[in-house]
């Protein structure tokens, strides 16, 4: 049975400075860590650095894992939830955390804006190591020390923390490991707070450079125009072109043609111990992976086109070629040799690969003179459901009325009778205001799920023909 939309928009109607995340599953028999990001283990680190007994942070890892801890609220330095223990009603368990102050919350800004890929990270919901050390280092540090959580449990048990805290904090080193953003708004900030800080810090670092730019520029022009003509100096005596072509030695005919392949071979890892100037290993590496993967793409086609025209040599028993009849056609056709794409959309294209690197994120920031924000949205849609994925993000169009009509049918037959969501239609745009969610039509016939975030509609998931199995999904 699917929760009502009134339930869910109950739900999203939160101050965005609280988050309530719902109880997970039981994992009986698990025993694997309870967090796999560094940051995530450092929150483990702090509650068992915390603890004065041993054998309650066990029990609280068997409460975790068993299910006990209920839905789990956080708000600004307060974690809390209920968490079923011995008795027949359950516990009210919390952690307290320092609120970061306004002065070391500018300094931790200043430290996420001073780089681009910190940007990026966090959009990705990554915490860079580097950024938490910056700043630790302005006096402002992100991850709790160990004596800076502060269990307590309604239990009658002295353990600090009893094993009813020590189980939501377990549980809590999970929800860190999906979302870094929990642990900046446990410090006092949510993430559109956040969010809009680091792009009105972007915006004045920007123009300050345009301004430092300008009056290099305007130096450098003057400079010249001091200086007298110098002469050119003759160049280099080399082979010409036409030579050094005349030279070369013909291939000895094509290499034989592989086997289809699973997935594209990995690049080589450059050496960067000893950088050279003007040399950026992970774009090369980039580069690499991308020239693989077409590579794949390219024999896929060539060995399916190879099969197509071998089965209908079968069928027709050759009748066209004894006729004079066309051939069927090798290989992929000119978009893969060459993708009709302008400079952004290949950046997108490159960058939502499966070779991430993040200093290449900010290397593209910069050369594109684009917001971090905007180029991860991208890379995102694209990632989801690539190039007509990225279309639906950046067109509106509007589709034809029985395509819509047929997607009404569909969403209304997801729902009891009277109980589906009624979406505000514009173009190809259905937006659920309430839940906080939008479905995007795009013209390869899919519905495209986007939520609500940071005043902007993300991509939130891959596409699927059918509406409301989109929009279930999405909730």
């Amino acid at each position: 049975m699917r929760r009502s939309p009134a339930e869910f928009a109950a739900k999203r109607a939160q101050d965005e400075r609280t988050r309530v995340f719902p109880p997970a599953a039981p994992t009986p028999g698990g025993r694997g860590p309870f967090a796999s990001t560094w940051w995530g283990q450092a929150w483990v680190a702090a509650l068992e650095e915390t603890s004065m007994d041993a054998g309650r942070l066990s029990r609280g890892r068997t409460y975790a894992r068993r299910g006990a801890v209920g839905e789990i609220t956080v708000t600004a330095g307060l974690i809390k939830a209920k968490v079923h223990g011995s008795q027949p009603r359950p516990y009210s368990a919390s952690v307290r955390i320092r609120r970061l102050d306004d002065d070391e919350w500018d300094r931790v800004l200043d430290a996420a804006a001073a780089r681009a890929q910190h940007i990026a990270a966090l959009l990705d919901r990554d915490l860079p190591q580097e950024l938490a050390a910056d700043a630790a280092r302005a006096g402002a540090p992100l991850l709790p020390a160990d004596d800076e959580l502060e269990p307590s449990c309604s239990c009658p048990d002295w353990g600090y923390p009893c094993k009813h805290a020590a189980a939501l904090c377990y549980q809590i080193a999970r929800i860190l490991d999906q979302d870094p953003f929990v642990l900046l708004l446990m410090r006092g900030r949510d993430e559109a707070t956040i969010m809009s800080e680091l792009r009105r810090r972007n915006a004045a670092r920007a123009a300050v450079e345009a301004a430092q730019s300008a009056a290099a520029a305007k130096n450098q022009a003057d400079t010249r125009a001091g200086e007298a003509p110098q002469r050119r100096q003759p160049a280099a005596a080399g082979t010409p072109a036409r030579a050094a072509f005349e030279q070369r030695q013909p291939p000895a005919g094509p290499p034989p043609l592989v086997g289809a392949v699973d997935r594209p071979g990995a690049p080589a890892v450059i050496d960067a111990t000893s950088p050279v100037a003007g040399f950026d290993p992970p774009a090369l590496e980039l580069l690499a992976a991308d020239a693989s993967a077409r590579a794949k793409a390219l024999l896929d086609d060539y060995l399916a086109a190879d099969t197509r025209e071998s089965e209908s040599e079968s069928e027709s028993g050759n009748a066209d070629a004894d006729a004079g009849g066309s051939q069927v056609a090798h290989g992929p056709g000119p978009r893969w040799l060459l993708p009709d794409l302008d400079l952004y959309r290949d950046a997108v294209r490159l960058l939502a690969g499966e070779h991430r690197d993040i200093h290449v994120f900010a290397r593209f920031v910069t050369a594109l003179g684009v917001e971090p924000t905007q180029l991860a949205r991208s890379i995102k849609a694209w990632r989801y459901g690539g190039e007509p994925g990225f279309e639906v993000l950046e067109v509106s169009w509007s589709p034809a009325a029985g395509d819509l009509a047929r997607a009404r049918a569909l969403l209304e037959s997801g729902w009891d009778e009277g109980a589906a969501p009624a979406p505000k239609v514009w173009r190809n745009r259905w937006t659920f205001a309430d839940l906080g969610v939008q479905l995007r039509y795009g013209r390869d016939g899919r519905w495209h799920p986007y939520c609500r975030r940071d005043g902007a509609w993300w991509p939130a998931g891959p596409p699927g023909q059918d509406p409301a199995d989109v929009l279930t999904a999405l909730l």
